[in-house]
């Protein structure tokens, strides 16, 4: 793990990667993690889902997520019940909640992911 360091960073700097269980274009660039910042605490991420994208459904033991929708439109699961997600959205997702997203619109869906602690499986 990198030491943490205190940084100004662009956003075109960090390339667009797919992370393990994101399938069919579901691309997230890691601004602020433990690989690009050293970061311990938090992990910032902004994705951009391309329509039929998604993350498998899956649960987090300790950590608590927020999503901000920026951009588009699609389908949140939260422990069964699913859900219409769109620009201005906020989800909070407290720890156990069972989740995953999906791009069902027309275009790409692009949110902002934020989530504490970073590791905790």
């Amino acid at each position: 793990m990198t030491e943490p360091k205190s940084v100004i960073r662009n956003i075109a700097e960090e390339p667009w990667q797919e992370f393990p269980d994101h399938f069919g274009g579901a691309l997230s660039k890691a601004l602020v993690h433990p690989t690009t910042t050293g970061a311990q605490k938090i992990d910032y991420r902004i994705s951009t889902y391309q329509p039929m994208a998604y993350v498998k459904r899956h649960v987090h033991k300790v950590q608590e997520q927020v999503y901000h929708v920026l951009d588009g439109e699609g389908l949140m699961e939260i422990d069964g019940v699913t859900r219409v997600v769109r620009k201005h959205d906020v989800v909070f997702l407290a720890p156990g909640s069972w989740h995953s997203i999906q791009n069902s619109g027309l275009g790409d869906l692009t949110f902002i992911v934020v989530t504490t602690p970073v590791t905790d499986e």
